[in-house]
């Protein structure tokens, strides 16, 4: 993780390694959301500056960022790393969570989606920016939405391939 911290806010503009991605408001909420396709089909769904869930080709939760933590995928499980900043670095301490800990964060993460998925479905929303610009990234975000039914299962390693 690097040293200095960068802010999300132009997420269309500079996560080229997301190929096709879309920024979107939806009504009532507080921040727009970025959802994002690499080219092997991997998904990045970012709500404002966080929560951040990523997935791999397969729909696993790889990695996540809440709570101001990085929270990893690892053998099936998930590991948060908190940082601890001292003068000039910044240290990560581990934290492997427990079953409830991790239930109730992957209940949280199928909430954002499915709040994402109903608002889509119903209209509750507008496309803001996308790229490229005439593709209908929308549809592919429904149709991956779709997929995940409603829950949410954790990859082997928080590696995208």
């Amino acid at each position: 993780m690097a040293r200095e911290e960068v802010d999300r806010e132009d997420l269309i503009g500079e996560a080229t390694a997301l190929v096709e991605r879309v920024e979107l408001t939806m009504d009532g909420a507080d921040a727009p959301v970025v959802v994002g396709f690499r080219r092997n089909g991997a998904v990045s769904c970012f709500f404002g500056a966080e929560p951040v869930y990523q997935f791999t080709s397969d729909g696993l939760l790889r990695r996540a960022y809440a709570g101001e933590r990085l929270i990893k995928a690892e053998h099936g499980r998930l590991v948060a790393l908190e940082r601890r900043r001292t003068t000039g670095e910044v240290a990560l301490v581990r934290h492997e969570w427990n079953d409830v800990v991790m239930r109730r964060f992957l209940d949280r993460t199928a909430n954002d989606l499915v709040r994402l998925r109903d608002a889509l479905a119903s209209g509750r929303y507008r496309t803001v920016r996308q790229v490229p610009e005439h593709a209908d990234v929308v549809a592919r975000v429904r149709q991956w939405l779709a997929t995940l039914r409603g829950r949410i299962q954790v990859a082997d390693t928080m590696r995208v391939a």
